[in-house]
């Protein structure tokens, strides 16, 4: 069975309604948040938006069935599942079959936030992985600013934290996420 196959039939088991529902009324944001990272993490020619929302949606239905309250949980929950995809289509370009590993990939946050400019995606992950692992929370902290593109006061409202505590948790979490990455 192919992995389509495979997503469509565990939707029809799961389909949840309040999915749906928060997809129709936040699509337009997702792609607009999409373009952005496809365009950030040099996979725009590669994969299209559209594309990637809707990847993001079979994943997102294919899983356990969630329910949204609020435009800030569905984005907090979708950053997951867009890192994963982007993260999957990076290795995907980079086995020997498609030409090696030679190309590096920006991430959206890396000037302003202080990554330097040519961040190779898959360090990224590989250090945000180990950040979950010594703090699952700065992990989810920027899942939903590098990949769901979430400012500070929405992640303050998803969290239910300070925008103070934000951004000091975020600076935590760059930090720990830099020595990662240089080590």
């Amino acid at each position: 069975m192919t992995e389509l196959a495979s997503a469509l039939e565990k939707i029809q088991n799961n389909h949840s309604a309040d999915l749906d529902e928060a997809f129709s009324a936040w699509y337009p944001e997702l792609k607009k948040i999409a373009r952005a990272r496809l365009h950030r993490s040099g996979l725009h020619g590669t994969m299209q938006t559209t594309a990637l929302v809707h990847d993001s949606y079979l994943k997102l239905a294919a899983g356990p069935n969630c329910q949204f309250s609020n435009r800030l949980q569905f984005l907090a929950y979708a950053s997951r599942t867009l890192r994963s995809i982007v993260i999957d289509t990076v290795r995907s370009e980079r086995a020997l079959r498609h030409g090696g590993d030679f190309d590096l990939v920006t991430l959206d946050t890396a000037i302003q936030e202080g990554i330097g400019g040519a961040t190779d995606v898959e360090n990224v992950n590989t250090a945000l992985d180990a950040l979950a692992k010594l703090d699952p929370a700065l992990a989810k902290l920027v899942e939903m600013r590098f990949f769901g593109g979430m400012t500070v006061p929405e992640i303050a409202e998803v969290l239910a934290i300070s925008e103070r505590s934000v951004q000091r948790e975020w600076n935590k979490a760059r930090a720990v996420l830099l020595t990662l990455m240089e080590s």
